[in-house]
């Protein structure tokens, strides 16, 4: 935490120095998982937008269809609490708790700001197979071009 404990930007020290350094090599964009649907959604002749800014703020759509306004967010069983594989850590458990909470809820506002300003939202999970995230997404696609 900062010395004063203010603000919720704050955070508690890294457990160990080997959980600092893959914090600090976590990446933001361009994950594997979101480059391998990116592979395949080029395959079938689809053409998007990267880290689109659609919403207030920082906020970024991962793969956006702009003509179409669909959004796809490929999101990480970890920082999104994967029902299936997303994990607690043991180490400073309250306020991993909080930030996996505040990301979940920073998921949902932004899902209702995008469908009320007219999109279609497409969430992902990291562990999902590529091809078949791809064929869905791009019927989804196809499907409001008509």
């Amino acid at each position: 935490m900062q010395p004063d404990g203010i603000g919720d930007t704050s955070r508690p020290s890294a457990s160990s120095e080997v959980v600092s350094q893959r914090m600090k090599r976590q990446q933001r964009r361009d994950t594997a998982a979101e480059l391998a649907i990116r592979r395949a959604l080029w395959s079938l002749g689809l053409r998007y937008r990267v880290h689109y800014p659609a919403t207030r703020g920082r906020r970024r759509v991962d793969i956006a269809f702009t003509r179409t306004r669909v959004a796809v967010f490929v999101d990480g069983c970890f920082w999104h609490s994967c029902p299936e594989h997303g994990t607690r850590p043991k180490a400073n458990a309250e306020w991993w708790v909080e930030k996996l909470e505040r990301n979940v809820r920073r998921d949902r506002e932004t899902d209702a700001e995008l469908r009320a300003a007219g999109w279609i939202v497409v969430r992902i999970w990291e562990h999902e197979d590529p091809t078949a995230v791809a064929e869905r997404v791009a019927a989804i696609v196809r499907a409001t071009r008509s």
